[in-house]
């Protein structure tokens, strides 16, 4: 069992404290956040909060380990300064990958990625480093998630896709196989994406609009 600092005290830190405690060998000790951001309490989820800037007085890397599950803010920037400030602090960062999740022998994870259950990653896909995978996605064989993204929920990546760095999938996003997401490409819900896309462009779905006949009309 390896002792972990989680950096945050919202949302995020909250999900990653429970599915670690309940659905991993990792014991989380502490949590981290810069000095202007501690909690006035003292502590988070029963824990105490650690500035981030004093972190290795008390939780110095050759005792613990660090993750950091934080949100898509910034299209994921956020998220990496933060990694990369942990790792230049010497912290090796773990990855969670749920139980409930599927995946294969030599699967190919790096490290601070979260990966929620239901999702479905088949042979031969690579995930890159600092990585997101919520709940209930479909990761096709032989496709590549490179670092610093985020995937929503119920998106489908067939096989021998490309999805580049800082990129954003949206609920329901459907990319059809050989696809190439540049970087920072953000796909918005619902989108189906059919060809390769531009680096740091936007891509959504028409939104969805009323009909003029009525529900109440329809007999089924």
């Amino acid at each position: 069992m390896a002792d972990v600092v989680i950096f945050g005290v919202k949302d995020f830190a909250s999900l990653a404290h429970f599915y670690l405690r309940h659905d991993s060998e990792h014991r989380v000790v502490a949590f981290t956040v810069h000095r202007e951001f501690l909690p006035a309490e003292g502590e988070f989820e029963g824990l105490p909060v650690v500035a981030l800037e004093d972190l290795a007085d008390g939780y110095p890397p050759d005792k613990v380990r660090a993750f950091a599950p934080m949100s898509h803010r910034k299209m994921n920037r956020l998220r990496e300064g933060i990694y990369n400030d942990l790792k230049g602090r010497g912290y090796e960062l773990i990855s969670y990958v749920s139980s409930r999740a599927t995946t294969f022998p030599e699967r190919q994870i790096g490290d601070n990625c979260f990966i929620l259950e239901d999702n479905t990653i088949q042979p031969f896909a690579t995930i890159g480093d600092n990585v997101v995978i919520w709940s209930g996605n479909h990761i096709g064989h032989h496709s590549v998630v490179e670092s610093h993204a985020f995937i929503t929920s119920h998106v489908v990546i067939s096989g021998h896709c490309r999805i580049g760095a800082y990129s954003f999938l949206g609920v329901n996003a459907t990319l059809k196989d050989q696809i190439t997401l540049a970087e920072g490409t953000l796909i918005g819900m619902g989108a189906n994406i059919t060809k390769d896309t531009e680096p740091w462009s936007l891509y959504k779905a028409d939104a969805t609009r009323a009909s003029k006949i009525s529900s109440a009309d329809i007999d089924f």
